[in-house]
């Protein structure tokens, strides 16, 4: 639990000043075919100092958080920024000033569980899928849960603390046929501890018969047809095109880089039905699966419209980019660890819901594809994509047929978005994702099923 004050360091601040302090702690537990292959705790915490003067920045940071190591840092950042505000001359303007003030602490109430305990949980999840699923050849279940602490104070007077838990279950069920391996995994899990995601493991058996029966058919599915189709993309797949096609190109910094999302700012990029949003915290009522109410510069995190009714909006800024675009600051900065500066970072990005019922959607395809998980993927700075899809099913005259064999989807983002016609009226979260750009970092991702042409590998 982090109790330093870090307001009495404000007077070594001379120039624009955040002092972050951080502790991030990691639980991850992996157990393969019924044997314990990982069992490992660990924390990692410190202090770190990021000074603005002209246009340049300084940074600094510590794993020792005693008071004058604190001093060092910010007087070790304070130096950096000097000297590189005389090397760099930008003469840059002052940042935006934003003192949010925000306490979040989402620990369980609930007595906490020993590792042991997680083991326990984990033979019996083991041991039901071994009971019920005999055609599996092999089979991993991981426990990961992350616990991420941080305190803020800035110059400009934020101040924050927040208390962010996910714990995630990973299974990966592995068959045999025709001498040919055949695997698909699922995360399980969501914001909170262990204690509060996972109460009884029984909860959980429904879901794993599912993904258990998904596998049996993709190992006796078909390779899809090479060439644009007609596909409806589930959440799954709509969440990853959202973050990765298009929330990554409408960063700012990666605007400033030279995103095409650059050129079409107030142009129509997609359907008049899509509406994507970067959430902050809360969405349809809910919490997020990645909940940030103060960013890490201090600024009051807020939602970002980025596409609405099909017109590019809004891009997603930290204080830097919003200066150099000259746009109101939307809380997207964010840091991984202690040691690491705050980038501009999406929170939780989905298309909003529709008004199609997916069956209605399935119904309106004669010869098409139903993709429903991707393995990962991949994009760039002009919102062309490549994904791994692991999960899918072909659409025969409006209804579902044989399971597909693993394959990919491309294509370019912002032309795939104009063609779609039908969004789902439901909503769904991933759970697990972990954006890397430049450092991890927690992310939310989802949306509903949507409707469009796009490009299939084929075998």
């Amino acid at each position: 639990m982090i109790i330093k004050d870090l307001k009495k360091f404000a007077k070594y601040f001379t120039e624009y000043t955040e002092l972050r302090m951080q502790e991030n702690r990691n639980i991850r537990l992996t157990m393969v075919n019924g044997d314990m292959m990982g069992n490992s705790r660990s924390s990692n915490s410190g202090i770190s100092a990021r000074v603005y003067k002209d246009g340049s920045w300084g940074f600094a940071s510590n794993a020792d958080i005693s008071d004058e190591a604190i001093i060092n840092v910010i007087s070790s950042a304070t130096e950096n920024a000097k000297f590189l505000s005389s090397r760099e001359n930008l003469q840059k303007g002052e940042l935006p000033k934003t003192n949010a003030m925000d306490s979040k602490d989402f620990s369980t109430k609930k007595p906490r569980k020993s590792q042991k305990e997680m083991i326990d949980f984990l033979n019996v999840i083991d041991a039901h899928i071994v009971k019920e699923f005999p055609k599996l050849s092999s089979r991993t279940i991981v426990i990961g849960n992350l616990d991420m602490e941080k305190k803020l104070f800035t110059s400009d007077g934020a101040e924050s603390y927040s208390m962010i838990p996910r714990t995630t279950l990973y299974v990966v069920m592995t068959v045999i046929k025709d001498d040919q391996p055949f695997e698909l995994y699922e995360v399980y899990g969501w914001l909170g501890q262990f204690e509060d995601t996972f109460d009884k493991p029984e909860v959980l058996f429904p879901k794993l018969k599912k993904q258990y029966e998904h596998l049996i058919n993709k190992s006796e599915g078909v390779y899809p047809v090479s060439g644009m189709h007609d596909c409806i993309l589930d959440a799954d797949l709509a969440g990853i095109l959202a973050h990765e096609a298009i929330g990554h190109t409408t960063e700012g910094d990666i605007v400033k880089g030279g995103s095409v999302a650059g050129d079409y700012l107030g142009e129509k990029v997609a359907s008049e039905m899509v509406t994507l949003v970067d959430f902050a915290h809360t969405a349809f009522g809910k919490q997020c699966p990645v909940p940030v109410y103060v960013d890490d510069e201090g600024t009051k995190a807020e939602d970002a419209v980025i596409i609405e009714d099909g017109i590019l909006k809004k891009f997603m800024h930290n204080k830097e980019t919003a200066l150099h675009f000259g746009h109101e600051v939307t809380g997207n900065a964010r840091a991984y660890g202690f040691y690491d500066e705050p980038l501009v970072r999406m929170r939780n990005t989905a298309i909003m819901p529709g008004k199609s019922k997916l069956e209605d959607m399935i119904a309106s395809i004669d010869n098409g594809y139903y993709l429903m998980k991707s393995s990962n993927g991949q994009a760039d700075s002009t919102s062309e994509f490549m994904f791994g899809v692991v999960l899918g099913y072909e659409i025969k005259n409006g209804k579902l047929g044989k399971a597909i064999k693993d394959t990919t989807i491309s294509g370019v983002a912002f032309d795939m978005l104009k063609t779609i016609t039908m969004i789902s009226d439901d909503m769904a979260w991933s759970c697990g994702g972990m954006c890397g750009k430049k450092q991890m970092i927690p992310v939310g991702m989802g949306g509903p099923a949507i409707k469009c042409k796009v490009n299939i590998g084929g075998k």
